[in-house]
């Protein structure tokens, strides 16, 4: 789609032709019964009208929608907003009505009759602003009407949905590419509360916008949320977990003081502990997809006014959930990504006072979710590139249980929302760590060892056994695996008998996060030693890792930082030239991804990028070291990475703007 020239001179109907769109801005805001702006709102507004594109990204309850209904007010036309979210469409259509603006909405839970009587006022032109259920657009009914209508804009609301990795996949929004293709003089707004980089990339592509489409980041830092991560050694141990943290942010049952979201990965898991929290005496139900439209349309009606404390679900539960005083959201288990659980975990503290996020994780969630992750869906086996970049989201929310850095700073450099960093939040479990505790750095020699013997057990069960035969065999502990097949005989038995076989555990959970250990099979998953893993283990590959706390009590959380270098280690700030380079590298792949015909995560991941940004390489030998850039992208796609590096650091060296020399 190429770009279209705006003009911001256009008026509606009635309105005064000297008056340009930018000077009808505040006029429309008061129009709507708003006194000001929110932050980044007017910059958001101003760039659509301007620029004709953009794609933004803010936080649910953080004021996307205006970005589209103040333009539908003053722009005239019918401005269409494509949403998954029908109770909400509905409720947003009241209160459009009650500030002056024509507006309905159209989906499958209205009768023919309706949705034939909308149409017709839609023909005549009656509506300023009309939702849509992506499943509309099915309808050549419909599309045909569109085409017949002066639509100034388009708008696409959670547009995460476009990815076919995302968390809340709709297939029905790969046809929102064909619309706009369709439609090239209509305005073009993608929203989304939750888009890393890489599927930033995606939603353009699909919907054939230019790389270079205005893309804004506004409002992730909540600093008012308490973060935690902790390991949970059992049943007993999560509800101790749950429990701790519910009387901290509820008091006890009945205490009026807000409500509760626990989230729970299975339906049977969710009503168990909703029967549970019951019989201790919250006011609770259950929510998940299997239960009737009926019976989780009265749960969310209950708990949007008041009348649950808690509600115990599955991610089915909370999209459009707009609930200010949500004191505390808690993840029973680790999510499929950390866009799903910032999403999750945002729907607490809505109103800006104090509240806290809990994720637990366990031993088990690793070989739980790569079975998931490989199980057939609607008996379509994936593909191995969805399965690569689907255990590369899960292994980067490991990575955000492990902790070392500031929990808040962590996730908003994982969405590239440098600007809003914190340096530290002051309220997560690792920063009130930092303040209280000191300790002293593990010795880079011993975590080589340790890693190297952790990976030569890898090895030995390579393809046979799954990672507890491998801490087994490291501890020198006894099993009939280990002696039926001759590992109790090896040189790796027991050579690191000193450790309990859950800290070995965590190490070697450790080692999957890193890369160097994967896992494979749905039902019984086996360890596998990657290559990058083999070259850690003979020497020929850096080791840059985090040992597990040591304990002696295995409940102690393995997310909780154990030492000064622990908490040091972050995913990195780009500087400014490596910011340049990042973004010059993405635009690079989301051409290589068009020309391919594949997701943009095919060609690489946003933490290769990120370390080819950080490293800045200049020859093969050194990429081959960045995560993520095995030996057939290197073949496929090294020169080229390697090209963009260098025109990069050219342009930068003629201009002087920034020193071109890799970071230490």
């Amino acid at each position: 789609m190429g770009t279209t020239d705006f003009d911001t001179t256009a008026t509606s109907p009635g309105k005064r032709p000297s008056e340009t769109l930018a000077e009808r801005v505040d006029e429309g805001l008061l129009q709507l019964g708003y006194d000001g702006f929110r932050p980044g709102q007017r910059e958001a507004i101003d760039t659509l009208l301007d620029h004709g594109r953009l794609l933004l990204v803010a936080p649910t309850g953080g004021g996307k929608s205006l970005t589209y209904q103040l333009p539908a007010a003053i722009l005239g036309g019918t401005t269409l907003v494509i949403s998954p979210l029908v109770s909400l469409m509905h409720d947003q259509v009241l209160a459009l009505e009650k500030r002056g603006v024509a507006a309905t909405y159209l989906a499958a839970t209205l009768d023919s009759s309706e949705l034939r009587s909308r149409m017709r006022g839609m023909a005549k032109g009656r509506y300023d602003l009309v939702y849509a259920a992506p499943e509309r657009l099915g309808f050549e009914g419909f599309q045909s009407l569109l085409q017949d209508l002066d639509t100034p804009l388009i708008a696409v609301d959670e547009a995460h949905c476009i990815s076919e990795w995302g968390h809340d996949f709709r297939p029905e929004y790969l046809q929102i590419g064909e619309l706009l293709a369709r439609l090239p003089e209509s305005r073009v707004l993608a929203c989304t509360a939750t888009a890393t980089p890489v599927v930033r990339d995606e939603i353009l592509e699909r919907l054939d916008l230019e790389a270079n489409t205005p893309q804004l980041l506004r409002g992730f830092a909540r600093p008012n949320l308490s973060l935690r991560a902790r390991e949970v050694s059992g049943a007993r141990d999560r509800e101790r977990q749950v429990d701790a943290a519910l009387g901290e942010a509820l008091g006890r049952p009945g205490d009026g003081r807000g409500t509760a979201i626990v989230y729970a990965p299975t339906r049977k898991s969710t009503e168990s502990e909703a029967r549970r929290l019951r019989n201790a005496g919250w006011g609770v139900d259950a929510y998940h997809a299997g239960m009737s439209g009926e019976m989780r349309d009265a749960v969310q009606t209950a708990f949007a006014n008041g009348g649950l404390e808690l509600v115990v679900a599955t991610n089915a539960f909370g999209m459009g959930i707009d609930r200010a005083d949500v004191r505390a959201v808690v993840h029973l288990g680790a999510p499929g990504s950390l866009e799903a659980y910032y999403q999750e975990v945002g729907r607490a503290g809505r109103d800006g006072k104090d509240a806290l996020g809990l994720l637990l994780v366990a031993p088990n969630d690793l070989p739980r979710r790569r079975a998931l992750i490989e199980a057939p869906v609607e008996d379509r086996v994936p593909t191995p590139e969805f399965v690569a970049h689907r255990w590369s989201m899960f292994l980067e929310v490991m990575r955000y249980a492990e902790g070392g850095s500031c929990r808040h700073d962590a996730i908003l450099r994982y969405f590239g929302d440098e600007e809003e960093t914190l340096a530290g939040c002051g309220h997560c479990d690792v920063c009130v760590r930092l303040d209280d505790e000191a300790f002293a750095p593990d010795d880079p020699v011993e975590v080589e060892m340790y890693v190297r013997k952790a990976l030569s057990a890898v090895a030995r069960i390579h393809g046979r056994y799954g990672l507890g035969a491998a801490a087994k065999l490291l501890k020198g502990a006894s099993d009939p695996r280990l002696d039926s097949s001759g590992l109790a005989r090896t040189r790796t038995f027991g050579v690191l008998s000193e450790a309990t076989e859950a800290w070995l555990q965590a190490l070697l959970r450790r080692c999957v996060v890193a890369g160097w250990a994967d896992l494979a099979g749905a039902d019984r998953p086996v360890a596998l030693l990657t290559p990058e893993g083999r070259e850690v283990m003979i020497g020929t590959r850096p080791v840059r890792f985090l040992l597990p706390p040591r304990q002696t009590a295995g409940r102690k959380s393995a997310a909780s930082p154990s030492t000064r270098a622990e908490r040091r280690v972050v995913a990195e700030a780009l500087d400014a030239m490596g910011q340049k380079v990042f973004e010059a590298l993405r635009a690079h792949r989301l051409s290589l991804a068009r020309a391919a015909g594949v997701p943009p995560y095919v060609v690489a991941s946003d933490r290769a990028l990120r370390g080819i940004a950080q490293l800045r390489p200049t020859r093969v030998e050194q990429l081959i070291e960045v995560p993520g850039i095995g030996p057939a992208k290197l073949e496929r796609y090294g020169s080229g990475l390697l090209a963009v590096v260098a025109e990069v650091l050219a342009v930068e060296t003629r201009t002087g703007e920034d020193t071109v020399s890799p970071p230490a």
